[in-house]
Order: structure tokens, then sequence, then C-alpha cells
């Protein structure tokens, strides 16, 4: 019993050492080739573990084998287009401005509704929106809108604004959060005059569901029965 356990700690090391090694990419980031290393290398580490017959080298030499091959195609694939496109495959345009490629549609093997449903995850629900959708090489969709859909941005109206801030939480669920009104520097006192001057209804503590503030002065407050306001304190948060 203990050789096994020992076993399975030092195969575990190992394979963590080799996730570590191939990068830090999610499960739907990988390439093809890297999804193939990745699912071999969690079936070859189970073997060394429960098979006490097997020498531990046995399974350690082909994990860094394939740590090897994983570099080694990574760094052909950097240095040949043509050779990332066979062991990757290429983008493929889904949708163009007249609508699905029914051919393209097919070779992935995808339904429409596969495709609708890659388009919603992007915020578009209508095929009117969209003019070009690729699939990408680790299978992600990305979605170019058409002029009329594109968000616009303040480069586009040359309008200059000003940086956002993260809100402090000051009270969650009628709670007090001591470390963070420390960080804004504001006293018990404060907080309950910002509630009682701008609450139609309950004044207490424990009635606020949120309460927060930045450190421009921008003040959210919402009590558990009723709607969240927004307003600007006139006590501005020191950092």
């Amino acid at each position: 019993m203990l050789t096994i356990i020992i076993r399975s700690i030092l195969i575990y090391l190992i394979v963590l050492l080799v996730f570590r090694l191939m990068g830090k990419r999610q499960l739907g980031q990988m390439q093809p080739f890297e999804l193939v290393l990745t699912l071999i290398i969690a079936d070859l580490a189970t073997i060394p573990m429960a098979e006490v017959s097997v020498p531990v080298l046995h399974g350690v030499v082909p994990l860094l084998t394939l740590v090897v091959l994983h570099f080694l195609l990574t760094l052909i694939s950097r240095s040949s287009q043509q050779f990332s496109k066979i062991i990757s495959g290429k983008p493929v345009i889904l949708v163009n401005p007249k609508g699905i490629d029914y051919q393209a549609m097919k070779k992935l093997n995808l339904s429409t509704d596969d495709i609708f449903a890659a388009l919603r995850e992007c915020g578009y629900f209508s095929l009117s929106q969209i003019q070009y959708a690729i699939m990408e090489t680790n299978g992600k969709v990305s979605v170019m809108p058409k002029a009329d859909y594109a968000p616009v941005t303040n480069g586009d109206l040359n309008t200059k604004v000003e940086d956002s801030f993260i809100p402090i939480v000051l009270i969650s669920e009628g709670k007090i959060i001591k470390e963070n009104i420390e960080l804004a520097g504001i006293n018990e006192d404060e907080i309950q005059k910002i509630i009682s001057q701008n609450s139609s209804k309950s004044k207490k503590i424990k009635d606020v569901l949120l309460l927060t503030i930045d450190k421009t002065g921008q003040t959210y407050l919402q009590m558990k029965e009723g709607e969240g306001i927004s307003f600007q304190s006139k006590r501005l948060v020191e950092t």
C-alpha cells in the first residue's frame, strides 16, 4: 500500500511538472495536438499508479517523451504555417455577409443549433447582426458584427472619459465589511448617514443588501427590499 501511495505522489508531481512546462492554456483554448497530448498523458499517468508490476520509469519516460514532442511540434508550428495548418487546422468562415456557409458547416460537422449557440455566447441573437463568424482552430467562434450592431467606443465619439475605479464593498447582506471601511477611510457613523439620507425604506444597516463606493464618491445602495440606486456621495474615498 505504501508503495502505491509513493508511486501515486511521484507520478502526480511529474504530471504537474509536465503541464506546467506545456503552458497555462485552458482546455477550451488548446490546439488539437495539445488536446491529444493531454488525453494521452492523463491515460499514461494512471498505468504506473495502479500497476505495481510496471516500473515507475516505464511511466515517466513516455511522459517526458510527450513533453519533448510537444515542444518540437510547437516550435515547428511557429516556423511553418503549412505544418501548423496540417496539425491544428485553419480558421473557417461559418457566416459571411450572404449568411451561413452550408459547405463549411457540413465540413465542421456542425448544425445550425451549434452555430446559433456559439453566436449567442458572443452576445448576438440574429444572423442579421453578423458580418462574419469564424471558427478558430481551438474551437472558439469569433464574431465581426455589422457596422450598425458594433459596440460604440468613446474613441468613435471622440469623447474623453475618466478612468473607471473598482468600487469598495462597505456593506454586504446587512454586514459591514470592517477592513473595507478602513480602506475607504469611512466610519460607521458616516455609513449610517449615507443610508439615512438615501433610503426611503428602512434606515437600518441590517436591512442593506449592498453598499459600495469608489474613490470618486460614486455610491451604490440597495436595500434587501427595494431597487438599487446610484448617487454621488459628498464623502470621497481616501486611497
